[in-house]
């Protein structure tokens, strides 16, 4: 039986895809359970149809994340730090501060995930930081660790 999997069935198949599988797990398990449906030439129309449409909406969202990217490299972000001896921070410097901070200054919301920080920044200074906009679209930015002015 050849059906299209309508949602993802761990180490079976993902959504979209067209497979051949044994009648008895098609009529028992994916079926009722609307996991997947029959291949018709209307289905095949449908389906086409939603990639296309997934491809249109894909091409939009890089075209703002370069025009983002674009807005964003060369971006310097000040992030001010209780600081103790030597220069170390009580506490750190997380991709959270730094996506909190890039979104005040640009106005654009930035998921903390998408900030690339291989450790916690823990000492004053300044260090490049890779934004993750997209699957093939990302941008460096400069953060600025200084000490937080005495009140």
């Amino acid at each position: 039986m050849q059906v299209v999997f309508l949602e993802d069935v761990p180490d079976v198949a993902k959504a979209g895809e067209i497979k051949n599988v044994k009648d008895g797990y098609g009529r028992n398990f994916l079926l009722p359970r609307k996991l997947a449906t029959v291949v018709t030439p209307i289905v095949l129309k449908q389906l086409e149809e939603q990639r296309k449409a997934q491809e249109r909406k894909e091409e939009r969202l890089e075209a703002q994340a370069a025009g983002v990217a674009e807005q964003l490299n060369g971006l310097t972000v000040t992030i001010n730090a209780k600081v103790g001896t030597q220069g170390r921070l009580y506490g750190a410097v997380t991709n959270a501060h730094i996506a909190e901070e890039l979104q005040k200054v640009t106005e654009h919301s930035f998921d903390r995930r998408r900030v690339l920080l291989k450790d916690p920044i823990r000492h004053l200074g300044s260090y490049p930081v890779e934004v993750r906009l997209s699957h093939d679209v990302s941008a460096t930015i400069t953060v600025v660790v200084q000490e937080a002015p005495k009140s």
